[in-house]
């Protein structure tokens, strides 16, 4: 049996790909709720060579460590990705080469999180394994870029008891499937390597992802994922699709998939009005003190407000 380690005593960090400065309103969001709720672990901000000098400026002034990381492209089939914009989030994988950190809990900017989860840097982990919470298969909009099998008698959240304790329950493919906005990982050569491998030997397949390092991790990880409670990825989704499941108190870390709540505007209204009114009160309650990253209102006007609609 693999060896178990809890890798925190170590370098330990948070790690969030960035790569344009209009991102700039959600991760300031992110950040300032992540202090909000104690975390004891810095935030590592992956860097592409899109982000300009002033922005850079600006991340690490807000108390980010920044990284600077290639971009990675994987060549893909046209009209394969469930969304255009999926192309850049390759490079999200870049965080298994943070090698100065034992591990890194890989998380997605347009997150706003609710209750402090550095327990999961003190996760028993296998070594070569990850960790991750199951995809939302249920497809509620019926986006026709997804694919057919996603529909909710094949969603993972469907499983009872959440998560699984029997790896033979999981019995379709799309039980297998991860959605990466949360992934607990451990940095390594080997790793990096054999996701390297994996999509070489595997070009044909990778080229029909439709969500590109999910379904890639999903793949490299077949038998090597240790499911997260749904609460550590709440997608937003989760509580219309599964609302025996959801519990506004137990929500660890609320992932803003789809449609964004800074770009729908600050008067939200539909089926996630409610989600999405805590991301813009977290959002009024930072522009209200923008000191506390330390930004001048002027800054914040120039910086942030400018990339959110309606303000």
């Amino acid at each position: 049996m693999a060896d178990r380690v809890v890798a925190h005593q170590g370098a330990a960090c948070w790690a969030t790909l960035f790569t344009h400065a209009h991102y700039l309103p959600c991760l300031a969001v992110l950040l300032q709720s992540m202090r909000a709720c104690q975390t004891r672990y810095p935030l590592v901000v992956m860097v592409t060579e899109t982000v300009d000098a002033r922005t850079r400026e600006r991340l690490a002034r807000m108390g980010c460590v920044l990284r600077d990381v290639d971009a990675w492209r994987v060549p893909h089939a046209d009209g394969s990705l469930a969304f255009e914009r999926f192309q850049n989030v390759w490079t999200k994988l870049r965080a298994f080469e943070l090698y100065e950190y034992e591990r890194v809990v890989m998380i997605d900017s347009d997150m706003l999180m609710c209750h402090n989860m550095d327990e999961l840097f003190d996760l028993p982990l296998e070594r070569g394994m990850i960790a991750a919470a199951f995809a939302c298969t249920c497809n509620p909009k019926q986006i026709p870029t997804y694919p057919a099998e996603w529909t909710p008698r094949n969603c993972g959240y469907a499983l009872r008891p959440h998560p699984p304790n029997d790896a033979r329950q999981l019995t379709k493919p799309t039980y297998r499937l991860i959605n990466s906005g949360v992934v607990v990982l451990e940095p390594s050569q080997e790793q990096q390597a054999e996701i390297h491998t994996f999509i070489l030997r595997h070009t044909e397949r990778v080229a029909q992802y439709r969500f590109p390092d999910q379904d890639l991790l999903a793949d490299v990880y077949r038998d090597r994922i240790q499911m997260l409670p749904w609460y550590y990825n709440a997608l937003k989704t989760l509580r219309q699709c599964h609302p025996d499941l959801w519990n506004d108190g137990e929500a660890r870390i609320i992932h803003y998939i789809l449609d964004k709540p800074w770009l729908l505007g600050p008067s939200p209204c539909g089926e996630h009005t409610h989600l999405h009114s805590l991301w813009w009160d977290a959002y009024a309650s930072l522009a209200a003190h923008p000191a506390t990253l330390s930004m001048t209102r002027d800054e914040w006007a120039n910086e942030i407000a400018l990339h959110v609609r309606g303000i």
